[in-house]
């Protein structure tokens, strides 16, 4: 079967996945639509399956104005895509796997009941939930920035942009700062 270009355009094969603990849970696998229909969500870890780019268009339709629109959100995506092309001149699936592996938290806080009291504890976080945080974190941050003067595409492409530098400007970057540094002042 021919390797399908992403969006018609960039070449998925070239992207390299550095973080070697993230590799099993970023699936750049070609595809035709970015559309599965949700099956695999009867089976364990089924999200592996997905493509990333499907994972972070479904999280793209998180608000209101995009609820259920995911031919909308696949449009904000690709114009996002094109975008940071033109402004990097690099593959932008490569510069967003860059911006997932810079924004996905190692550490967290878990809240413990002992007795009446509840204790904070620091603790390693797993690689699906890295991936899933990391895209949750890229997409709001697009999103809240959005709501100010840029569009959405325009907001995306600076989230993954800077995110992919490390960044703190960036939403992601920060929440993740944010959560290790929590974690570490919780740890026992």
């Amino acid at each position: 079967m021919p390797v399908v270009p992403l969006f018609g355009k960039w070449d998925l094969t070239e992207v390299n996945i550095e973080d070697t603990t993230l590799e099993k849970y970023i699936n750049l696998d070609a595809f035709q639509i970015p559309h599965t229909g949700g099956r695999h969500s009867k089976k364990r870890f089924g999200r592996r399956d997905l493509t990333i780019i499907e994972r972070f268009i479904n999280n793209l339709m998180r608000t209101e104005k995009y609820t259920g629109k995911k031919a909308q959100a696949y449009n904000v995506m690709k114009n996002a895509f094109d975008i940071i092309n033109s402004k990097k001149k690099t593959n932008p699936a490569q510069v967003m796997v860059q911006a997932l592996e810079n924004s996905a938290p190692r550490a967290a806080v878990v809240s413990l009941r002992y007795g009446g009291i509840r204790v904070y504890s620091g603790v390693d976080v797993s690689p699906t939930r890295r991936v899933d945080t990391a895209i949750r974190n890229l997409c709001i941050g697009a999103l809240q920035s959005s709501k100010k003067q840029r569009s959405i595409e325009k907001s995306l492409s600076r989230e993954l942009m800077l995110a992919s530098e490390g960044n703190p400007d960036s939403y992601a970057i920060g929440k993740k700062e944010e959560l290790e540094r929590q974690a570490e002042a919780a740890h026992n």
